[in-house]
């Protein structure tokens, strides 16, 4: 009887052991059902994060990158649309009103300069007017005389002959001073003015300026020089092998020798039909089309001629990574989707050990793993989407999806190296 008894107690001790050891082990399984639901192909970058690495969006763009000839060339802007602001009468420089990189509009004030020859011009235009009018009422007063052969015809010709001498020296001496910028209509003895001003011929952006406050100039001495942007045009310069691929209307895609980082567009509207003696090349000339901001005349510029009308899907290059021999993009995606099939899982699989196993001993791990999630780091989640690479020019590379993507979808154009390295530590984690 005491040995039933004995070994009744030994297999309620080993059941009770059982179900604890159950127990014990019950929240690793789980975890390890838990990441086999997790996508491997995204990762969740924190705003923090994002703004750290600044992270980029862009999108696919079409761009004509196949069938292109690269060409060096320079910005140039018409003669048409320079200027220099000159002085019409010598004189020393009263005030300078600009500075370069200013930009100024047709007619605006660029100096003032001062000469003892203004007030000698205005004195001579105000005293051969009061004689001009003095000799209008003398011939007048001699043509009525002579119509009543009060007078000799010689007097009447000699005051005509006067008159005609006055108005003469009266419109030159107006000129003049509309040369230089006086008016002559509103001239007075009262407004005599030692000082006049120098006015930009075009509207542009202030160049260079070429004299100091107190220094002479003499007259048509350049005092600042004026350029117009607006019609800027690039001066491609192409080899005798590639002038035939050329044609105007061709497209030109083009970034600044020295800052790649932005792309202008410019349309063929000319090719020369000479040669250059020393780098035996041609002229192509292309206006320049859209933004011009930060465009300047003489900048050196890095082309691609775009010989076919065909377009394709490109990206710029910076947003296409390679890992293990496969290239991808990043786009956002939906993390709610991905959160709400792991919830199903989680749901399935619960209620799988509800069926097995009964209630209560699962019960507490599951509820952790929900407040755990609740409390989750909000940010933007990643997927990784291969592509095959193709023709790469201009800072953009065409790209053919391997895996079909949302229209519109947003792509990371900057920063998908950092999120790559996310997502391979993501990878390492789990494996340990």
């Amino acid at each position: 009887m005491k040995s039933a008894i004995i070994i009744v107690i030994l297999a309620v001790s080993m059941v009770v052991a059982g179900c604890k050891s159950e127990k014990f082990e019950s929240p690793a399984v789980e975890t390890e059902q838990h990441e086999v639901h997790e996508n491997k192909n995204t990762a969740m970058l924190t705003d923090e994060q994002m703004k750290s690495i600044n992270i980029q969006f862009g999108s696919i763009e079409r761009k004509q990158l196949t069938a292109s000839l690269r060409a060096n060339g320079i910005l140039e802007v018409p003669n048409q649309n320079k200027a220099s602001a000159t002085a019409s009468m010598g004189g020393v420089i009263k005030s300078i009103q600009v500075q370069t990189g200013s930009n100024v509009r047709k007619g605006q004030v660029i100096a003032t300069i001062t000469n003892s020859s203004f007030i000698t011009l205005q004195e001579d235009y105000l005293s051969v007017s009061s004689k001009s009018e003095l000799a209008e009422l003398e011939y007048a007063r001699q043509k009525e005389l002579q119509q009543g052969n009060a007078t000799a015809l010689k007097n009447l010709q000699s005051a005509d002959a006067e008159l005609k001498t006055l108005k003469a020296k009266r419109a030159s001496l107006r000129k003049q001073l509309e040369l230089i910028g006086i008016s002559a209509e509103a001239l007075t003895t009262e407004n005599i003015q030692s000082t006049v001003s120098i006015r930009s011929p075009i509207g542009g952006v202030i160049r260079d300026v070429k004299v100091n406050i107190g220094s002479y100039v003499d007259a048509n001495s350049p005092i600042a020089e004026i350029v117009d942007n607006s019609q800027l045009h690039l001066d491609l310069f192409v080899y005798e092998k590639d002038l035939p691929k050329m044609r105007v209307g061709q497209t030109i895609h083009f970034t600044l020798t020295n800052n790649p980082g932005q792309e202008y567009d410019a349309d063929i509207y000319a090719i020369s039909n000479t040669f250059d003696p020393t780098s035996k090349a041609v002229a192509v000339h292309a206006i320049v089309k859209g933004n011009k901001q930060g465009l300047i005349d003489k900048m050196s510029i890095t082309a691609l001629v775009s010989l076919e009308n065909a377009t394709v899907d490109a990206v710029p290059t910076d947003a296409i990574v390679n890992h293990e021999g496969q290239d991808y993009i990043f786009i956002v995606t939906d993390a709610h989707a991905e959160e709400e099939h792991h919830s199903e899982s989680e749901t399935t699989e619960h209620k799988h050990d509800e069926q097995g196993h009964g209630h209560g001993e699962k019960e507490e791990p599951k509820h952790q793993a929900r407040d755990e999630s609740k409390h989750k780091e909000k940010g933007t989640t990643f997927e990784r989407i291969p592509i095959r690479k193709g023709t790469t020019d201009v800072g953009y590379s065409e790209i053919t999806l391997l895996k079909e993507i949302p229209a519109n979808s947003r792509v990371a154009v900057k920063g998908a190296f950092f999120i790559l390295a996310k997502m391979n530590n993501k990878g390492e984690g789990h494996a340990h």
